[in-house]
C-alpha cells in the first residue's frame, strides 16, 4: 500500500524539523515517493557560503538516487513551516534548480504537493525545462 498524501506531508514536516537553517531561519522539508513505494526525506542544509546551501527537495532526490531508488519518482510533498501563508505556488515553492532536477527524476505528471498551497505537476512547475538531446 502506497503512503497517502497526508503521510508524505507528515514525513516532510518531520524532515523540516531537522533542517540546518541558522542563517535564513527558513526550514524546509521534503518527502518523495519512489516508483516502488519507498519514501525518501530531505531538509535544507545551509552554508555560510550561501551558494553551497542545499535545498530540501534536492536533498531528498539525491538521497533517493544514492540508495538506488527506482525512477521515475512518483510524488513529492514539500513543507515550509516558516513561510508566510500565500496561495498557489508562491507560499512554499521549489526554486528553479530544484524544479530542473525534478524534471530529470520524476514523471512529468507527478504531483508536487505544497503544504497548504495546492498541488502542481512537475510539468506545471517547469513547463519549458532544459533537456539534452
Amino acid at each position: 500500500m502506497l503512503p497517502s498524501v497526508d503521510a508524505l506531508l507528515a514525513a516532510a514536516r518531520a524532515a523540516a524539523g531537522r533542517a540546518y537553517a541558522p542563517y535564513s531561519h527558513f526550514r524546509v522539508g521534503a518527502a518523495l515517493l519512489d516508483a516502488d513505494g519507498g519514501m525518501h526525506l530531505g531538509c535544507n542544509v545551509e552554508s555560510a557560503s550561501y551558494g553551497l546551501t542545499n535545498c530540501a527537495e534536492r536533498t531528498a532526490i539525491f538521497s533517493a538516487v544514492a540508495v538506488g531508488a527506482r525512477r521515475p519518482f512518483v510524488a513529492m510533498a514539500i513543507v515550509c513551516p516558516d513561510a508566510p501563508p500565500a496561495g498557489g505556488a508562491d507560499g512554499c515553492s521549489p526554486c528553479g534548480a530544484c524544479r530542473q532536477v525534478m524534471v530529470e527524476h520524476f514523471a512529468s505528471e507527478a504531483p508536487v504537493v505544497l503544504d497548504g498551497n495546492g498541488s502542481f505537476t512537475v510539468h506545471e512547475l517547469l513547463p519549458h525545462s532544459f533537456r539534452l538531446g
